[in-house]
């Protein structure tokens, strides 16, 4: 596995200092520049260079991706459904029920502590970093960097149009307009874990677009243009549409499913490596899709 990023200087880049090359041709984070520098990560013709060093035509730049790195996480054997996996990043389908990162409340059995233990299996030296999160009962894709690198670039994509996250959900009742945006700020109660409209939070857009209609709900697709806590539950709730089965955001609890029916089921956006656009989906979920069946 090839941890070295490999780049050759050309006639525009020529006679400028690395760290200027670094941070405006290569986008990298002035955070991660530093460190990089600090370990001796950065080299020029296989030598280490200070950051004011002068690049020169045909000098070639390697960055060292990897670090060795530890994380206070136990490690533990678990199912883990690889969607897509490369030595840079990983995308799992993540089942309802369980929670992305250890909390007080939750300090084992969680997502983290399955990836660390697959890891540790095949002999990566990675932590987990998280670049998306969903909560405990949605389920679906969550994409996770292997190296400070590629969370640094795909944390940065993120506000990109081709970085696309795609959500199905079914909804309560029968929306008006088939397709719209909801654009409606979103604020974080004080000792509350119930998310609000209220023009003192953060702006907060998302698209959508019914599937099929049924007598008593509707399937909708949903794309998030912003990414808050709880945006897609709490954007819905406010157009009088709650996702059946979450009875924090007003969804009806009709004992056909256990918790709130939505899915991450698409995920799209550009490799930190190579620039790609990697398009990656998964299918609903059985309970998902029995609510569907009882619906219909």
């Amino acid at each position: 596995m090839n941890s070295k990023l490999t780049y050759y200087i050309e006639n525009d880049d020529a006679d400028i200092k690395i760290r200027e090359y670094l941070k405006h041709k290569l986008n990298l984070s002035t955070r991660f520049i530093k460190k990089a520098a600090i370990e001796k990560r950065i080299t020029v013709n296989d030598c280490a260079v200070k950051m004011n060093y002068v690049l020169r035509l045909k000098d070639r730049v390697e960055i060292d991706t990897f670090r060795k790195e530890e994380q206070d996480i136990t490690p533990e054997k678990m199912d883990i459904d690889v969607i897509y996996e490369d030595q840079d990043l990983i995308v799992v389908n993540k089942p309802a029920g369980i929670v992305v990162h250890p909390t007080r409340s939750y300090p084992e059995g969680t997502l983290a502590n399955g990836l660390l233990y697959y890891f540790k299996e095949r002999g990566e030296k990675c932590i987990v970093r998280l670049v998306s999160r969903l909560d405990m009962d949605t389920s679906g894709l969550i994409l996770i960097a292997k190296n400070q690198f590629s969370h640094m670039s795909l944390a940065r994509d993120m506000k990109l149009d081709t970085f696309k996250k795609g959500y199905l959900a079914v909804v309560q009742g029968n929306l008006k307009e088939k397709y719209g945006t909801i654009d409606l700020p979103i604020y974080k109660q004080e000792n509350n874990i119930r998310r609000v409209i209220d023009d003192r939070g953060q702006r907060s857009i998302t698209h959508y677009e019914v599937v099929e209609s049924f007598a008593q709900g509707e399937l909708v697709k949903l794309q998030l243009e912003t990414g808050r806590t709880h945006q897609i539950r709490v954007h819905l709730n406010s157009i009088g549409h709650p996702i059946l089965g979450d009875t924090l955001y007003g969804g009806e609890d009709n004992n056909i499913i256990a918790r709130q029916a939505l899915h991450a089921y698409k995920l799209t956006f550009p490799h930190p490596r190579t620039d790609k656009i990697i398009e990656l989906s998964t299918d609903l979920p059985e309970d998902i899709k029995n609510l569907i069946e009882i619906l219909r």
